[in-house]
Order: structure tokens, then C-alpha cells, then sequence
């Protein structure tokens, strides 16, 4: 049988994103799709490509600003299936309750090589009607705390709200418009999962 989310979790993630926007999450991600997951980031490591920063024409590929490289999930591949099931059962129930007629789900894989990072940004532009909720699923079993790396969430007034240690089966979501965050810079290879649900089908590929 498919794992499937209890009712209690979902039931606390929507009150979270009512109440607060974000919620972070410990360990609800099953430690074999997690496991899997990172099985094939690593086994595809040398599919990966540099991730560009802003839009269409303007898009640019700075290593000071952003270091990670990008492979994105397939729903053809059984392993990123699995998870691309959990995000689709997970984007019905937040849509059962709060209404948020999200209709889509897009995600890559991550990987940051050392001494890279991704500085300080916003997934989704206020108004733009998006990108709603993101999602980041970590990967790094024995994560230790000289390692860096961590994920910094900001409120819209620039205080810092949390700082989320990527460890496996680590998974944040916050509201895509709201929350400015950024990645520290990492001193060992650091896998994560970012996804977004989304009410529009167009893709920004950033």
C-alpha cells in the first residue's frame, strides 16, 4: 500500500500556514523514499546543470549569488514518482482545506558543492500568482553542524524566523510570496529537494 499522509499532519500544516505561513517538519518524509531520493541525485549527479537566477530573457547563471546545480524530477522515473505522488496527495488535502486551488507541482533536485551557496531571495513575486507554497525536502543523513549549509527563513520585515539544519527527511513549507530565505554556505556536498505548488501551468525555470 502507498504511504499516505495522516490526517493529523495535514490537518496541522494547514492550521501552520494559517496561522504562521511556514511550518518545519522533522521527519514525516518516509526514510526509504528519502533514501532512494538521494540515491539518485548522487547516481545522477553528472545529469546536473547550473542553475540560472531570474526570468526568461534575464536569465543568468552567477555563482556568487546562486551555486547549486539543478536535475528535475520526472514523473517517468519510478523514484521521483514516489515523491511526486506524496506532493499530489499533499496538494489535494491543503486544497480541501484552505482552498487554495493549487493545480500543480514542479521540483528539482539540488546539489550544493562546497563553499556555494544561494543568497538571500523571494520564490514568488507578490501578485504574481505562481508559485504559492515552496517546499524543500533535505537529504544529507549525518549532517553535522560545521558542515553549514543550513536554510535561513526570514519574515517579511527581515527578521530571522528559523534556521533549518538540512539533515535527512528534514521538510520545510512555507508560502512562496511571503518568506525571503537563503542557503548558508555549505563545506561538504548538501542534497536537498525544492519544489513549488502552483495555480498556473507556466514554467519560470528558475
Amino acid at each position: 500500500m502507498n504511504f499516505q499522509f495522516s490526517e493529523t499532519l495535514l490537518d496541522e500544516l494547514a492550521e501552520q500556514l494559517t496561522v504562521r505561513g511556514y511550518h518545519v517538519f522533522e521527519s514525516e518524509i518516509p526514510a526509504d523514499i528519502c533514501q532512494a531520493l538521494r540515491a539518485k541525485a548522487i547516481n545522477h549527479s553528472d545529469e546536473f546543470s547550473k542553475a540560472a537566477i531570474g526570468r526568461g530573457a534575464e536569465q543568468q547563471y552567477l555563482t556568487s549569488v546562486r551555486g547549486d546545480k539543478i536535475l528535475w524530477l520526472s514523473p517517468d522515473n519510478e523514484v521521483d514518482k514516489r515523491y511526486l505522488d506524496l506532493m499530489s496527495q499533499l496538494r489535494l488535502a491543503i486544497n480541501r482545506r484552505l482552498y487554495l486551488g493549487l493545480n500543480e507541482f514542479e521540483s528539482h533536485y539540488a546539489i550544493y558543492h562546497p563553499g556555494h551557496h544561494y543568497q538571500k531571495h523571494i520564490d514568488s513575486l507578490k501578485g504574481s500568482q505562481n508559485r504559492v507554497l515552496t517546499s524543500v525536502l533535505f537529504l544529507n543523513p549525518e549532517w553535522q553542524t560545521e558542515h553549514g549549509g543550513e536554510l535561513l527563513v526570514y519574515s517579511e520585515a527581515d527578521t530571522l524566523l528559523e534556521t533549518v539544519t538540512p539533515t535527512m527527511g528534514k521538510w520545510v513549507v512555507f508560502l512562496s510570496e511571503v518568506f525571503p530565505h537563503e542557503v548558508v554556505d555549505t563545506h561538504v556536498d548538501r542534497y536537498s529537494i525544492a519544489g513549488w505548488f502552483r495555480v498556473s501551468s507556466s514554467r519560470h525555470g528558475y
